[in-house]
């Protein structure tokens, strides 16, 4: 019973972490076009850009690896999996949060 509660609860935190990344790829592709649009605005380039970019794809790798997770049929490859994914959310999230400060600086100051 406990296993199939734990088994339950880790497919249930991939399907999460599968379907959040995906959405933040979105939304740094948004980021970086309504930046693009600033940019020739303003005459001005950002490092934010490039910052979005690589996040956009830490995200996608996210994506991907807990869509692996969800895939494989082996549970030991499964958890290192769903661990290497939830790692990366959170380095992606933080590299979200540190790219806007500098978005928010810079524009603030232009």
């Amino acid at each position: 019973m406990t296993d199939e509660r734990n088994s339950a609860l880790d497919d249930d935190i991939c399907v999460h972490i599968f379907a959040s990344s995906g959405a933040m790829v979105g939304v740094c592709l948004t980021v970086v076009g309504i930046l693009r649009v600033v940019i020739n605005i303003r005459q001005e380039d950002l490092i934010g850009q490039n910052l979005l970019a690589v996040n956009a794809i830490i995200y996608l790798m996210t994506c991907l690896i807990a869509y692996w997770a969800l895939r494989t049929r082996k549970v030991k490859r499964n958890h290192r999996l769903e661990r290497i994914a939830d790692g990366l959310f959170l380095f992606g999230l933080t590299l979200t949060t540190v790219t806007t400060v500098f978005i928010t600086i810079a524009m603030s100051t232009a």
